[in-house]
């Protein structure tokens, strides 16, 4: 989380928005960076003055719902070919997509929304919602509906919280730089001792 959002401080004008929007996309397509990372750093953006936290909203869900819709064209479009290939199958195993599937006959709908807000069965869900042929428009308004609360939801609170946020991150850059120094010293101390015993080895012969 820090280093995206060292990342995206170093942009200024219309390019943070870019490069949120364009994060969001790609974590559609399956890059490991969760997407309530991505809105966790566009509110810290809001809150140090380099957004607008109105426009990064909408900016963020227009993100979050193609990247959505996106995972559920390819579901639609290819289904089990992609499914099946050596990508993809590690980050939707044929056991996910089939216990998904078998909640997605039981309960619906319901399955799509309540998927917004478990970031590991969102994209098995709109994958095998593609793949069983779910019509879009349905698809769309309940994964719309999700993303309409928790999406405004985390920017907006980051953002009212910016500075609980702000302190907690540079405690972590602190502790992250305190374990650093500590590594690097046990391994200053290793490399004397071992320089120690190896001069004492060689008197000794």
């Amino acid at each position: 989380m820090n280093e995206l959002l060292g990342f995206v401080l170093n942009f200024h004008g219309v390019m943070p928005y870019l490069m949120v929007f364009g994060i969001l996309l790609a974590c559609g397509l399956g890059l490991p960076i969760p997407e309530d990372i991505t809105l966790f750093v566009a509110g810290m953006l809001a809150y140090y003055g380099l957004v607008n936290v109105w426009f990064m909203i909408i900016v963020c869900m227009a993100g979050v719902l193609i990247g959505d819709s996106m995972i559920f064209w390819l579901g639609a479009k290819y289904g089990r070919v992609i499914a099946s290939k050596p990508f993809f199958c590690k980050l939707l195993s044929p056991e996910r997509l089939a216990a998904v599937q078998e909640k997605l006959h039981q309960h619906g709908n319901k399955v799509i929304f309540v998927s917004r807000f478990m970031p590991l069965l969102r994209a098995p869900t709109y994958f095998s919602a593609g793949t069983l042929h779910l019509p879009f428009q349905v698809f769309f308004f309940y994964d719309g509906l999700a993303a309409l609360i928790s999406v405004p939801s985390i920017i907006w609170l980051v953002y009212h919280f910016g500075a609980v946020a702000d302190r907690l991150i540079k405690t972590i850059k602190e502790v992250e730089h305190g374990i650093l120094l500590a590594v690097l010293a046990g391994v200053f101390i290793l490399i004397v001792k071992w320089y120690i015993e190896h001069q004492k080895t060689d008197v000794k012969k």
